[in-house]
């Protein structure tokens, strides 16, 4: 990766290995073609919510098992659309950075992208389960009964939800988190965007419904994003408050440092949070006409393995924030 590219991305130590080579780059180019053309970062994101949304009708066709090359092709239509969502995903953030257009909208609007795209999807995905199932029904000891198809196609929607609130949305939710955690490790409060739901609450409060409806109802549902974010991470926020009350601002270089190293060694457990790992997974699913078992992946594999990310996280948290406290003089 050249300099200029490495200069548009947050740190190549939160970028996993795919990002870093192939969709970074690309992402460059297209944030050098739209700084050009003077298109503001979040007209980029809204694009890819289009593009992402956009390619849940494709994957409403079932795949090669049950509509052979016609089947295929709408899927693979349906795969580039969404890997071209991710990649104006990237380049709204590296094109903000590389115009200085940086904005709390701008941040709020690229969190919500997975949901944008993805809630279409799902659905999607649910009415394709309508249609095609004889292999879940076949898996399973399903008879093929009209009855059978809407109670069935019942239990997948409910699936799609827990899949995708409970799935998608609070683990990358969580894996964002950590992000920033780890660039607030790294670089400090500048080079972090690391919010809390007290800075977002405040903000809320003193900006008037005047004029700024929609701005509001932003910073509200954001209010609860951030709210959530520390309510899966207990000893995080302790071990803040503790450093805040032993060091002030002026945290210990030698604590820093450790901080960085434990983080950095999640941070590639984090990244198959994010969009790479999980999309491949959803792909390979779809391809092979199992969609809805991407649901039960997703609710329980990856709930799995993100508790187990939370664990490692809030356990090194937990461990320095005992001996900060054990080594602060009894007043």
């Amino acid at each position: 990766m050249n300099e200029k590219v490495a200069a548009t991305l947050k740190s190549s130590e939160t970028e996993d290995w795919l990002d870093y080579h192939f969709v970074r780059p690309l992402s460059y180019y297209w944030a050098v073609l739209f700084a050009r053309l003077d298109i503001h970062p979040n007209t980029v994101t809204l694009i890819s919510w289009i593009i992402g949304a956009g390619s849940a009708y494709f994957f409403a066709f079932s795949s090669f098992y049950y509509d052979g090359w016609h089947g295929l092709m709408m899927n693979v239509i349906a795969i580039v659309l969404l890997i071209w969502a991710d990649i104006y995903d990237c380049t709204d953030g590296q094109l903000a950075r590389m115009t200085g257009k940086k904005s709390q909208l701008g941040r709020i609007l690229d969190g919500a992208a997975g949901f944008v795209w993805f809630i279409p999807i799902y659905l999607a995905l649910v009415y394709r389960f309508y249609l095609h199932h004889s292999i879940e029904f076949s898996l399973f000891g399903i008879a093929e009964t009209e009855q059978n198809v809407q109670m069935a196609t019942c239990v997948v929607l409910i699936l799609s939800f827990i899949s995708g609130f409970d799935g998608i949305g609070a683990q990358q939710r969580l894996a964002d988190y950590y992000i920033q955690i780890h660039l607030l490790f790294q670089k400090g409060k500048k080079g972090s965007e690391l919010d809390t739901s007290a800075q977002q609450k405040k903000l809320y409060d003193e900006t008037p419904w005047k004029g700024n409806f929609l701005w509001k109802v932003f910073l509200h549902s954001y209010v609860g994003y951030t709210k959530k974010q520390e309510k899966q991470t207990p000893q995080f926020q302790r071990l803040m408050r503790v450093l805040a009350e032993r060091y002030g601002d002026d945290i210990p270089e030698d604590i820093r440092q450790e901080l960085h190293k434990r983080s950095l060694a999640i941070i590639p457990l984090n990244g198959m949070l994010t969009f790479n790992f999980r999309t491949g997974m959803f792909i390979i699913f779809c391809l092979a006409d199992i969609p809805a078992l991407y649901f039960i992946f997703e609710s329980v594999g990856m709930r799995m393995f993100t508790n187990y990310i939370n664990y490692r996280h809030e356990s090194f948290c937990r461990e320095i924030a005992d001996r900060v406290v054990a080594s602060t003089p009894a007043k």
